[in-house]
């Protein structure tokens, strides 16, 4: 059964940020198992225990080929996300989205979804089984390499560190089409992220422009 499709944007980079969760997550199991299909199956596992009823929360620095830079906070928990940028923030329930961009001072509300809030989202698409692994230990810690394979589309080559000791992430480089996207982690957490985290605090954007996306294709 192929897994869930995640997908993110240059400017949304919170979700490529689970992405680095999920895989650094599988490194051990690739490093300790020379059967693919058992590394393959503690990775659907670890996969669950990072995106399952827990949730998480850390921070990140992005520099994009040294054109784009950003850095914020996420917190994740099922079906349920929220971002905080120095630009943009975001509350995803579950059910709704709303994306808030302070420039503009605008709320722009999506069906939770919706491929509307993302117009990026066939570059930094992922399935699992679209990619070869393998892992190297580097002067970081663990680097898990994922290659995609002939034919398939998605990310072209996804690099990720983790911390030895204690399997933290620590950085992730994606190269889509000719460029790279370096992204640091820090402060991750795991566990004991409340269900009011995600709720959107309607009365901190009093007099931003909303505008209403849902129900569009």
């Amino acid at each position: 059964m192929r897994k869930r499709m995640m997908t993110c944007s240059c400017t949304n980079i919170h979700l490529l940020i689970l992405l680095l969760l999920a895989l650094c997550c599988s490194e051990s199991a690739t490093a300790q198992s020379a059967n693919a299909r058992q590394a393959r199956e503690m990775f659907d596992r670890s996969y669950q225990m990072v995106f399952g009823p827990q949730g998480c929360t850390l921070h990140y620095d992005v520099n994009l080929v040294g054109i784009y830079k950003t850095s914020g906070s996420i917190w994740y928990k099922g079906d349920k996300s929220k971002f905080v940028e120095k630009r943009y923030l975001a509350w995803n329930n579950g059910k709704t989205h709303h994306l808030v961009d302070t420039k503009k001072k605008t709320v722009t509300v999506f069906d939770a979804q919706s491929d509307k809030r993302d117009k990026y989202s066939s570059n930094f698409t992922f399935s699992p089984d679209d990619y070869t692994y393998s892992v190297a230990s580097v002067d970081e810690g663990y680097q898990l390499t994922l290659k995609l394979k002939p034919g398939r589309k998605g990310m072209k080559l996804i690099k990720a560190v983790i911390d030895k000791k204690t399997r933290i992430p620590i950085s992730l480089r994606i190269k889509v089409t000719m460029f790279w996207a370096h992204i640091n982690i820090s402060k991750f957490r795991s566990g004991g992220i409340s269900d009011d985290v995600f709720v959107f605090p309607r009365k901190q954007f009093v007099g931003y422009e909303l505008i209403d996306k849902r129900g569009e294709e």
